[in-house]
């Protein structure tokens, strides 16, 4: 089956702004939604979107209601998740039994975001894998804004990179499907029937704050379950507040040892995760990546 694409958005279609998983600073939600009627469309902010229970916007019930509720109404053609944090687990088996691919709505963000991608892959349906209230309250203008609201209109922008790690690149074309995103939230779906990571995909992935020797596991994990070595390509993003260990010097001299005995391509350095400059892309999309020397494109079949 050919992925499911949401509708693209048009101007005056409702933006819905909810909180899957932590709290999130009430100024940044207020920016985003400054920022979505600028753009000409129109802001919702879901009931429980400012909540707080415990370190979530609200109980698993009323984060569950939210989610739902957005995702049932046909008024509502996209939904920003405010942040992530920890917490969009908890939805998942709910989620799983709405008729998902009835109406599909695009969902955007990404770190613990990275869950709801993986559910909506699961029914076919394509979402995008962006920066969040923070990022766009930056302003609908920021190059990064522009590229975000052009994939939500259906625009199949191409992503070309200049890595400054060519020498730990793979050259090559690969094909396939796009997925993956927080490597730490992925692993812990593996074995469920929210598995993301998928032989013959084009697997995406970056992290925050997790040691050198953890993503080395998680990547083992993938080796021994077959999966790594049958990708069909691999997206190395950005990999955030560690420290190199005794073994490895850094992260992504780790990632480049564990691949070197596959043969697809693999792209370094990429813009991609806990950075200012999250290039969104479309997770579940037929994707074509390319990496030439230091030059490296994602686009859209």
């Amino acid at each position: 089956m050919k992925p499911l694409f949401p509708q693209p958005i048009k101007p005056g279609d409702k933006i819905a702004i909810l909180s899957p998983a932590s709290i999130i600073d009430p100024v940044l939600v207020e920016r985003a939604v400054e920022e979505i009627a600028k753009a000409g469309y129109e802001p919702v902010v879901m009931p429980h979107t400012l909540g707080r229970c415990g370190s979530y916007s609200g109980t698993t019930s009323e984060r569950l209601d939210d989610l739902v509720r957005a995702l049932l109404d046909p008024e509502v053609r996209a939904i920003l998740c405010s942040r992530g944090g920890y917490g969009a687990v908890h939805l998942l088996a709910e989620l799983d039994r709405l008729p998902l691919d009835r109406d599909p709505k695009w969902i955007a963000g990404f770190s613990d975001i990275s869950a709801l991608h993986a559910l909506m892959a699961s029914h076919g349906i394509v979402s995008l894998h962006s920066s969040m209230a923070k990022g766009l309250a930056r302003g609908v203008d920021h190059w990064l804004n522009v590229a975000f609201l052009d994939l939500l209109r259906g625009e199949k922008v191409p992503m070309e990179v200049t890595t400054e790690l060519p020498g730990m690149c793979r050259d090559g074309v690969a094909r396939g499907e796009l997925r993956g995103g927080n490597l730490a939230v992925l692993d812990g779906l593996v074995g469920t029937p929210f598995n993301d990571i998928k032989p013959g995909c084009i697997l995406v992935i970056e992290d925050i704050a997790e040691p050198v020797y953890k993503i080395e596991r998680m990547l083992y994990r993938l080796e021994l379950a077959g999966i790594l070595p049958q990708l069909a390509g691999l997206v190395v993003g950005q990999f955030t507040e560690y420290t190199p260990d005794r073994n490895h010097p850094s992260m992504e001299e780790m990632i480049y040892a564990m691949t070197s005995r596959y043969d697809y391509p693999v792209a370094m350095g990429m813009p991609i995760g806990h950075v200012d400059n999250n290039y969104p892309w479309l997770h579940g999309a037929e994707a074509r990546v390319e990496v030439a020397g230091d030059r490296i494109k994602i686009s859209y079949l």
